[in-house]
């Protein structure tokens, strides 16, 4: 499924780059590899779920337009793919979402709705929505063509890591939902099987960590409250969760101040900009090292629309770092 979706996305994802930096090596212990999903279309790897799962719908489905709730990465992953398609899309948004990726959202054509997910829950304001409108929801993990498209990366990794001549990696994956580590471990388990996934996640909101070490799905106690938005969800997904028991390790779990950390150093190592939830697995690469086996890591760097204000943060507090 990972294959297929990789023949709808050919000439419409980038294929991102896989870095390096002597520097990061020498501080994380270890060979880093850095896969720059933030240079994907729209600045994050959401835009190959959107555009898998929406190539996959029937004619008579995309016609009648997409909805999706997201707090910015997905939402501009569905939008532009809904606008490449030519059809309508509806974007449900929490307000306290980047000004950034709201701003982006409506640029690129989607209608957004936001709501306050302290209060309210997302699901539902999309099936008030959706009460008078024929629109297919595409969710922003649970769903096997999204989990499939995000499963790309995964692929890229493989064919990326043999021409680096690295065979055998831990893959840290920063971890909301778990569409995109359950993705990637899909993909390397078909072509990079000496290859292990990782989830990495912020703390208060480890629910994939705490449900793969305990057997069963976790929920977390509060919904908001970190400034890794991208990766804040309630619970893993009925579809991944599954999937990360069989295929991936224990979760590693940062803190804020180290992902703001990790944004500095690789901007000022690889020159690429990184969001806070983005940064997780690059955190924990470089701070969690006692966490990790082998003499490869390869890490996900997995969106960059930061709002200005929080990337000068970054740089302000870990000047020179």
């Amino acid at each position: 499924m990972v294959r297929a979706a990789a023949e709808r996305l050919h000439g419409k994802a980038r294929r991102t780059p896989l870095l390096s930096s002597p520097f990061l090596d020498e501080l994380a212990g270890r060979r880093v590899w850095v896969k720059a999903e933030c240079l994907q279309h729209t600045g994050s790897f959401k835009f190959r779920g959107a555009w898998s799962a929406i190539s996959a719908l029937s004619k008579a489905d995309r016609a009648c337009g997409v909805i999706a709730f997201s707090s910015g990465n997905h939402a501009q992953g569905v939008a532009l793919a809904a606008a490449r398609h030519g059809i309508g899309a509806v974007i449900i948004m929490p307000s306290d979402a980047p000004v950034i990726k709201i701003a982006n959202t409506r640029a690129l054509g989607a209608e957004v709705v936001m709501y306050d997910r302290a209060t309210e829950d997302r699901d539902a304001v999309a099936a008030k929505i959706n009460e008078t409108r024929n629109l297919t929801l595409i969710k922003p993990f649970d769903n096997r063509f999204v989990i499939a498209g995000q499963g790309t990366t995964g692929l890229e990794i493989a064919g990326q890591a043999r021409e680096a001549g690295v065979t055998k990696a831990e893959v840290l994956v920063p971890c909301g939902g778990g569409g995109l580590t359950s993705g990637i471990a899909l993909a390397l388990e078909a072509e990079a099987p000496d290859m292990g996934v990782r989830p990495c996640e912020p703390e208060g909101f480890d629910d994939v960590t705490r449900s793969l070490a305990t057997g069963q799905p976790q929920v977390n106690e509060r919904t908001t409250g970190s400034i890794c938005d991208a990766i804040i969800t309630p619970t893993p997904g009925l579809l991944t969760l599954p999937i990360m028991q069989r295929l991936c390790g224990a979760g590693v779990v940062v803190s804020d101040d180290e992902c703001l950390h990790a944004m500095a150093l690789a901007f000022d190592r690889l020159r690429i900009v990184i969001e806070p939830g983005g940064a997780a697995a690059l955190a924990a690469a470089l701070f969690h090292g006692d966490q990790l086996t082998g003499t490869d890591t390869i890490v996900v760097v997995s969106g960059g629309n930061v709002d200005r204000p929080m990337f000068i943060k970054a740089l302000t507090d870990f000047r020179g770092a």
